[in-house]
């Protein structure tokens, strides 16, 4: 699927303490945002949410001479998703994802075309279901996977070393609404709390906006889950 919109871009985050890479852009019409996560030293990576624009993170990939792994999302809603078939056929990598959102994903090609009038031939297949505690190794690097339902049954979250990819659970002065016949507030309450115990200098990387830190958002949200 071709951009619609203009791509934001920044270079990969510096992280003196690990060998972790982070180059994070906004792609497609609902501005998601992809990151590319990858180990400085053998440059294998991953792809979290690739919601559209395939070309230009291939092209970035390549820019960057990484080596791609695994295509990783937060979550199974279209705008997470609309570039994993493309990325899949041309990268020949597994596509990891919660068997809970399964049903998302199968269905994310119609409701593209319903909301953005997308293509509605873009259902990829999940090579391998996620679920709470795995770790996904790249190189020296590895995130943890950490179940956060409630803006979806089988939302995630990816956790390595003072930095967590959130998707659509927590947003910088916002959660994940709960309003789709399958979200569940109570859900979502429960997943705050499980994020805002992590050390509050964690930064997080959300599916849209800037980024922020679990101190900033335990500040900004803490009357949501009480």
């Amino acid at each position: 699927m071709s951009a619609k919109t203009k791509i934001k871009q920044k270079k990969p985050r510096k992280n003196k303490e690990t060998s972790l890479g982070i180059e994070a852009f906004v792609v497609g019409q609902l501005r998601t945002n992809c990151y590319l996560v990858f180990d400085k030293e053998t440059k294998e990576a991953v792809i979290i949410d690739p919601g559209d624009d395939a070309q230009f993170i291939i092209r970035r990939i390549r820019d960057l001479g990484l080596k791609p792994q695994f295509i990783l999302v937060t979550h199974g809603h279209f705008d997470h998703i609309l570039a994993v078939l493309e990325l899949k056929l041309t990268l020949e990598m597994p596509f990891l994802a919660h068997k809970k959102d399964e049903f998302l994903i199968k269905r994310g090609g119609r409701t593209a075309d319903f909301f953005i009038k997308g293509e509605t031939n873009l259902t990829p297949k999940v090579d391998k279901y996620i679920k709470e505690g795995d770790k996904i190794a790249f190189g020296k690097e590895k995130l943890e996977v950490r179940e956060t339902p409630g803006h979806s049954p089988g939302g995630v979250v990816f956790l390595s070393k003072g930095v967590c990819f959130s998707g659509d659970t927590l947003f910088k002065q916002a959660i994940g609404r709960t309003d789709y016949s399958y979200g569940s507030t109570p859900d979502i309450i429960k997943s705050l709390k499980v994020l805002f115990n992590l050390p509050e200098e964690t930064i997080v990387y959300p599916g849209h906006g800037p980024r922020t830190t679990i101190k900033e958002e335990v500040k900004n949200l803490s009357f949501v889950i009480k």
